[in-house]
């Protein structure tokens, strides 16, 4: 099996909704809400867990307030976006790590309503893969790996935007998710599964953890 990342459609009219929110559209705005909210929060949620709805909202607050200080396509504003966003988790990160450790169940995490769809990712390692499993073996990669497969193939950035939320160049990010996919695409192939009866515990990762 052969897994790919699979950067996010153009769909149209987002294009002309950018331009129309840069305008100081509403409804342009809210478009583009729409269209990239459910994977940046899958997207939070394996960086932060439960506190990834507080982490998108607080998102799209700052994104709001500094729109008219953006300039680029389509593609440009999803890189943007979930450059703050991953920003916005590793202060909550940090915030956190002054608290005491959370352990979360697998069951926990993986039940999120913001993972709910990750199965939907069509062109991708996920397409033939069970949601919580999937999800399991994502966290399991080494932490290049896990963003690199997260930003590419669930968030769809393609490889420039992935590199500049990361601080990467773009073909470390394009073999980190290779290699992140084929560990995947080998798990599948071997037939493994995970044990999620709810008796495995995952801390979840640190934004800021090598």
């Amino acid at each position: 099996m052969t897994a790919a990342a699979c950067p996010a459609p153009t769909v149209p009219g987002l294009e002309t909704a950018l331009l129309a929110a840069l305008a100081g559209d509403e409804a342009g705005f809210i478009a583009l809400y729409r269209d990239l909210q459910p994977r940046l929060l899958r997207y939070a949620t394996a960086l932060v867990g439960s506190e990834a709805e507080d982490v998108t909202a607080e998102t799209w607050l700052h994104v709001a307030k500094d729109l008219s200080r953006f300039s680029g396509d389509l593609d440009g504003f999803r890189g943007w976006v979930t450059r703050i966003c991953r920003n916005r988790a590793m202060d909550s990160a940090r915030d956190r790590a002054r608290r005491p450790t959370q352990v979360l169940e697998l069951s926990e995490l993986l039940d999120s309503p913001a993972l709910a769809d990750v199965g939907r990712t069509d062109g991708t390692a996920f397409e033939q893969l069970d949601t919580r499993w999937a999800l399991a073996q994502i966290l399991a990669l080494p932490r290049t790996e896990a963003e690199a497969v997260l930003l590419r193939a669930v968030v769809g950035l393609d490889a420039p935007a992935a590199g500049r939320v990361l601080g990467k160049r773009p073909g470390a990010v394009r073999v980190a998710a290779h290699r992140g996919l084929r560990r995947l695409a080998e798990r599948l192939e071997a037939g493994s599964s995970p044990d999620t009866d709810g008796t495995d515990v995952v801390r979840p990762r640190e934004a800021g953890d090598a």
